[in-house]
C-alpha cells in the first residue's frame, strides 16, 4: 500500500511541476537556464529520479521513505500553490 501511495504522490509531483513550468510566472525567468532545459523536461528527469529512488526504498520495506516523500510532496504542493496563485 505504501508503494502505491508513493507512486500516486509522484504523479502529483509531476503534475505540480508541469503546472508551475507552464504558468509563465516571472520567478521562472530568474532561474538558471539549466533548470529549464528542453522546456522543463530536464527538471522532470530529476523529479523522476527522486520518485524512482523513493519507490525502490519503499519497496525494500523502509516505510520512513514513504513518509519522507509525502513531506516532500507537501512542500512541493505548497510551493506550487504559492507560485500558481501569484503569492510570490
Amino acid at each position: 500500500m505504501a508503494l502505491f501511495i508513493t507512486f500516486l504522490l509522484g504523479v502529483a509531483n509531476f503534475v505540480l511541476h508541469r503546472a508551475v513550468v507552464d504558468s509563465g510566472h516571472p520567478l521562472l525567468d530568474s532561474m538558471p537556464s539549466h533548470f529549464l532545459v528542453l522546456g522543463g523536461r530536464a527538471a522532470l528527469l530529476v523529479e523522476f529520479v527522486l520518485l524512482l529512488g523513493a519507490l525502490l526504498l519503499v519497496a525494500q520495506g523502509n516505510a520512513i521513505w514513504a513518509w519522507s516523500y509525502a513531506a516532500y510532496t507537501t512542500a512541493n504542493g505548497l510551493a506550487a500553490w504559492l507560485i500558481l496563485t501569484r503569492r510570490v
